[in-house]
């Protein structure tokens, strides 16, 4: 069985993606399933897993896909509470953030596998023991009656005093990747959140409140994931997208074989799918950044500034900065 989980939004039980039914929770073990039966962890939105998993199905005629999907935070707990009852039940673990998969290799959890197709995915959205489906980038949104942020360091400026809303990094892993760059990068450091708190800001729980709340009018600026903002946008919200200088931040989310299933043909053929040219074609359609060069996504304006987090230094100081973090909004 595949199981696979969810890094943001509401928390969805398992259960199946498609027609199959599922006894509900993490899903039954791998030996008493079908074969043919995946169940999944995520934390990647419902508008992007929903049309990826039918896809799936689809093209792998007999195959059911088992989904538990929630935030970051919320998939940690519940790998936790699998270890402690006797074991990982997921057979494949999507995640929104670099950190949080090397998490689980470095437990023994995943890993040791990646398909043949991943060198067509750019080397910094990989490793030997995943390999990133899709990219998240953490861009700024903004009401169309306030000033444009041209620069980060604008929201904690006099425009959007007492108006911008920042995602928590402790649930959210966008914004903990954003919280790792902004700590590292040269005039910015943790004085850049102490001066967003200075200036009146407010955590939300995850980028989507983020814009929730701007298009609602509860705040004027706020720190949001693009796909996020562009579907606001879209809507009809009366918002604006931004790539603040010196980049939008660029978190990739990686997929992961657990280990207990590495001889399972039908969780490698999932991940096979979703990093191949079909699952990247339907993840780029479905709203999401596809990390396979040449596929078509979202909005990416042209000259856009980018910028990667250090991954390998944000693990090895993520408990300081996110306690320093902490200290000024709470957590």
């Amino acid at each position: 069985m595949l199981v696979l989980a969810a890094c943001g939004g509401t928390s969805t039980g398992a259960g199946s993606s498609g027609g199959a039914g599922s006894s509900g929770g993490a899903g039954s073990s791998s030996e008493a399933a079908s074969p043919e039966a995946l169940t999944l962890y995520t934390c990647v939105s419902d508008t992007t897993i929903q049309p990826v998993l039918e896809a799936f199905e689809k093209s792998q005629p007999g195959s059911t896909v088992d989904l538990f999907r929630a935030p970051t935070g919320e998939l940690n707990a519940r790998v936790a509470a699998d270890v402690r009852s006797g074991g990982l039940r997921a057979d494949v673990i999507w995640g929104c953030d670099p950190l949080t998969v090397q998490a689980f290799v470095d437990q023994g959890l995943v890993g040791g596998w990646t398909p043949p197709g991943a060198d067509a995915i750019p080397t910094q959205y990989r490793t030997d023991d995943y390999v990133g489906a899709a990219v998240l980038y953490l861009v700024a949104v903004h009401r169309t009656d306030v000033p444009a942020p041209r620069a980060w360091s604008d929201l904690t400026g006099p425009d959007y005093t007492g108006a911008v809303a920042v995602p928590d990094p402790s649930v959210a892993a966008s914004a903990l990747g954003a919280l790792g760059w902004f700590a590292a990068a040269p005039g910015y450091g943790l004085d850049f959140y102490r001066d967003l708190k200075s200036n009146g800001a407010v955590q939300v729980k995850t980028p989507d409140d983020v814009t929730t709340g701007v298009a609602q009018g509860i705040y004027d600026a706020g720190m949001t994931t693009a796909n996020a903002a562009y579907a606001a946008r879209d809507d009809g919200s009366p918002v604006d997208v931004v790539w603040p200088e010196p980049g939008a931040v660029a978190i990739y989310g990686p997929v992961a074989l657990a280990t207990h299933s590495a001889d399972s043909q039908v969780a490698q053929d999932f991940i096979s799918f979703v990093v191949g040219a079909d699952g990247q074609r339907v993840l780029g359609e479905a709203g999401s950044y596809p990390t396979r060069p040449g596929g078509a996504g979202p909005t990416v304006p042209a000259d856009a500034p980018i910028v990667f987090p250090d991954w390998a230094t944000i693990g090895q100081s993520r408990d300081t900065i996110l306690s320093s973090y902490q200290q000024l909004f709470g957590g």
